[in-house]
C-alpha cells in the first residue's frame, strides 16, 4: 500500500505533537528540568506539564525574548539531567549585539548525523576528506562539520576564520582590509587543497566559495579539477541568482551543491532537492520534529500566513537539550507547501527581516 503525501503530512504532524509533549515534560520536570524554564513557569497562567498536549499548545507561551540568550549562566537552559555531562558553549555571530549563546551536549552531533542521511554518496563519498571553509571560534559550525565528516569516515581540514573581525572592518569602512582578510582565508584553503589531502567534500559560505572558485580560475584550474565533488553551503548570500551563477559559472555540472539554512538554535534546515522546473528557487525545510519553522504574519506572530505569502520566520526548538517556544528570527520569506521528502511546511526566499535589514552588517558570510 503506497503512502500519499497527505499521509506523510499527517504522520509528521503527529510526530511533532509527540515531540512537543516529551520535550515540555523534560524541560519543566521539577527535579530534572531546565533552571530557566522552572523559574519562568512561576509567572505563567497555565501549567506546561498539564496544559501542553500538542504543538499548537505552544502558542500559550509568550514570545521568547532572545536577549535571555545573552549572558549567563549559560547552562540555565539545559535540563539538569545533562549537568554532569561534557558540555560545549556555542555562540551566534553577534551581528545584532552581544552574541547569544547556548550550552550543548550532543545536539550538534545529532543534527549533522541526520543531515548526513540526505547527502548523496555519489558526490559525498564515504571515507572522503572534507574542507570546512567557514567560521571557527565559538560557533558550532566548525565542530558540527567535523563530526559530519567523521560520521562519513573522513578527516576534516579547517581554516582559521574570525568573521566578527571582518564585520568590524566593514563597519569602520576598511574595505581593503576586509578583502585582505578574505584573501588570507582563501590562502589557507588553497594550502589545504593543494597539499595532496584527498579533499573531495566541503562546507563553505557563498562568499568564500565564490572567492575560492575565482582564485582557482585565476590559476587556470577549477573546483572540479582540484578534486571537489560535493559541497553544502549556507549563508545570507545564497540567493537564487547566486545559485544559478554558482552552478553555471563556478562549479560546472559535475560538482554537486546543496543549500542549507541553519543557526545555533535551530540546527540545519535542508534545501529541497534541485529541480530545473523551480528555476533555482531555494526552499528550506526545518529538521522536524527537533525544530519547527513557521512563516507568520508581520502584525500577528501567532498567525501563520497562507502558502506562497510572505511573513517573518518563527522558530521552535524542541530537543532534549534546548526548548525555545517561538523565537522570532531576523529573517523573512515565503511559506512553502510540504514536499515528499520533507512532508511539512517550508520557507523560501529567506532574506533579512525588512525592519532590521539596514542595521545588519554581513561580512565573509
Amino acid at each position: 500500500m503506497s503512502t500519499t503525501l497527505e499521509d506523510k503530512v499527517k504522520a509528521a504532524r503527529e510526530a511533532v505533537d509527540k515531540q512537543t509533549v516529551e520535550i515540555v515534560q523534560l524541560h519543566f520536570h521539577p527535579e530534572d528540568g531546565a533552571p530557566y524554564w522552572l523559574e519562568k513557569s512561576a509567572g505563567f497562567d497555565f501549567d506546561p506539564l498539564t496544559d501542553v498536549n500538542c504543538f499548537d499548545d505552544l502558542k500559550k507561551f509568550p514570545l521568547f525574548e532572545d536577549d535571555d540568550l545573552r549572558g549567563g549562566p549559560v547552562d540555565r537552559f539545559l535540563p539538569k539531567k545533562w549537568h554532569d555531562k561534557g558540555r560545549y558553549v556555542f555562540e551566534t555571530g553577534g551581528t545584532t549585539g552581544t552574541p547569544k549563546s547556548r550550552c550543548v551536549v550532543d545536539d550538534f552531533r545529532i543534527d549533522y548525523e541526520e543531515f548526513s542521511k540526505t547527502l548523496p554518496d555519489e558526490y559525498f563519498p564515504r571515507g572522503a576528506n572534507w574542507l570546512m571553509l567557514g567560521p571557527s571560534g565559538p560557533r558550532r559550525l566548525r565542530l558540527a562539520v567535523e563530526h559530519l565528516c567523521q560520521t562519513r569516515g573522513g578527516i576534516c581540514f579547517c581554516v582559521d576564520l574570525d568573521p566578527r573581525w571582518v564585520v568590524k572592518l566593514i563597519k569602520q569602512g576598511k574595505i581593503d582590509e576586509a578583502k585582505a582578510y578574505s584573501a588570507h582565508v582563501i590562502d589557507q584553503a588553497m594550502t589545504i587543497l593543494t597539499s595532496n589531502h584527498n579533499v573531495q567534500c566541503m562546507f563553505a559560505t557563498p562568499k568564500l566559495l565564490e572567492a575560492l572558485a575565482l582564485r582557482l580560475i585565476d590559476e587556470d584550474t577549477s573546483i572540479e579539477e582540484i578534486g571537489i565533488t560535493g559541497i553544502f553551503a549556507g549563508g545570507t548570500e545564497f540567493t537564487p541568482q547566486w545559485y544559478r551563477f554558482c552552478k553555471e559559472e563556478l562549479l560546472g555540472e559535475n560538482v554537486y551543491i546543496t543549500p542549507t539554512y541553519g543557526n545555533t538554535l535551530m540546527g540545519l534546515a535542508c534545501g529541497k532537492p534541485f529541480d530545473p522546473a523551480d528555476n533555482f528557487k531555494i526552499t528550506y525545510y526545518a529538521p522536524q520534529p527537533r525544530a519547527v519553522v513557521e512563516v507568520v504574519n508581520f502584525d500577528d506572530y501567532d498567525e501563520v500566513v497562507e502558502y506562497d505569502e510572505t511573513g517573518r520566520v518563527k522558530l521552535y526548538t524542541l530537543t532534549h537539550e534546548l526548548f525555545i517556544p517561538g523565537f522570532m528570527e531576523r529573517d523573512e520569506g515565503e511559506r512553502e507547501r510540504p514536499h515528499e521528502q520533507y512532508p511539512w511546511d517550508g520557507v523560501s526566499g529567506t532574506r533579512p527581516f525588512h525592519e532590521i535589514a539596514q542595521s545588519t552588517t554581513v561580512g565573509v558570510y
